[in-house]
């Protein structure tokens, strides 16, 4: 089940593309005036935004109107903005994985990588041009997504406020990722709490969080409303990012679009890993987790020891324990019944997609 389908269709999406694409038309013809090359790039990037669910804007409407905002126009903006972060981290994120294909097509880097190539440079080489090209194109998207932001129309408290949201949302992502890298260092798993900490860092604030909050303040809303929309938008984004690390290694390839032991073969520190890492089976699986040539094999016998120690299950139920705990922050008077109901299937969407 897709989360994206599942949020009530706020009014204003088309507004949101019109703002992107005003956007991309006015970086294009300034990088022409530049060069035809720098030009490409920024064609690419713009690819590389399109056809996203628009979820993180989805978010910034739906609490905006449902909260009684009534610009749609102006929130457009501000939706745009953090779809331009979205495109910037994972920009960055693919580099740091070192992916050269997202949804199935070349990337960023994978365009830049492929044209080395047809110049005829060697592979090493040709990567290393790819993943700089991705390096500066999410660094352009990173720093428009605060360009995008300065367009919205508020009073200055107001604008300083989404500033401050749209800062930590790029604060804390780089924290996750950080942290992330930093794990991978230490051959021992860390603790499920630091696990759900990373997970807050990486996928909460930036994709629930944040587009959340900044359209209860571009609102108006009582600050009650911002906090309880942080903390539901704080556990459904754990609730989410659990679910997600479930299905990479026991989805379905095809509905997820990503082989189901990329996470085995990369080491991955998830609540998985977590459990199963307290068990006598550990020593059995523990040199498999992580080593980049793992067989088929080798990752259906580690699928099979993380099912019969139980760390599938201890999972499931976390990331529905998760989904419970944000119900929990909507259960209020001050919590508008729509905005309630529109955020509800975003929850059992969550807590769906691994089953």
């Amino acid at each position: 089940m897709d989360m994206d389908t599942l949020l009530v269709e706020p009014a204003g999406l088309e507004q949101v593309e019109s703002a992107l694409g005003r956007f991309f038309e006015d970086s294009k013809s300034r990088a022409a005036r530049i060069s035809p090359g720098y030009h490409g790039l920024w064609e690419t990037l713009e690819r590389s935004t399109a056809g996203g669910k628009r979820f993180r804007p989805r978010l910034v409407m739906s609490a905006y109107q449902l909260l009684g905002g009534s610009d749609i126009a102006n929130a457009a903006d501000l939706g745009a903005a953090f779809e331009l972060l979205h495109t910037a981290l994972i920009v960055h994120d693919d580099v740091i994985d070192r992916d050269f294909v997202r949804r199935g097509i070349p990337n960023v880097s994978g365009r830049y990588r492929m044209i080395a190539e047809k110049a005829g440079m060697p592979s090493e080489g040709a990567r290393h041009v790819g993943f700089s090209a991705g390096v500066i194109a999410g660094d352009l998207a990173l720093s428009n997504a605060h360009r995008l932001l300065a367009r919205v129309e508020a009073p200055s408290m107001v604008r300083l406020r989404l500033g401050e949201i749209l800062d930590e949302a790029v604060f804390a992502s780089a924290a996750g990722e950080f942290l992330d890298i930093e794990t991978s260092l230490d051959a021992t798993v860390p603790p499920l709490e630091d696990i759900v900490h990373m997970a807050r860092l990486k996928t909460s604030v930036y994709s629930f969080e944040g587009p959340l909050q900044a359209g209860a303040v571009l609102a108006g809303a009582s600050e009650e409303v911002i906090t309880r929309l942080g903390d539901f938008g704080r556990d459904v984004g754990i609730a989410y990012q659990v679910a997600d690390d479930i299905l990479g290694v026991f989805g379905n390839e095809t509905r997820t679009g990503k082989t189901n032991w990329g996470d085995l073969r990369e080491g991955k520190r998830t609540a998985l890993m977590s459990f199963v890492s307290t068990r006598p089976e550990w020593d059995s699986i523990s040199s498999l987790v992580g080593n980049p040539g793992m067989s088929a094999a080798e990752a259906d016998y580690v699928r099979r020891i993380l099912m019969d120690t139980g760390a599938k299950d201890y999972s499931e139920g976390l990331a529905a324990d998760y989904a419970a705990r944000a119900r929990l922050h909507l259960d209020s008077d001050a919590v508008p019944s729509a905005l309630r109901a529109a955020l509800e299937p975003v929850v059992s969407a969550v807590v769906d997609r691994v089953h």
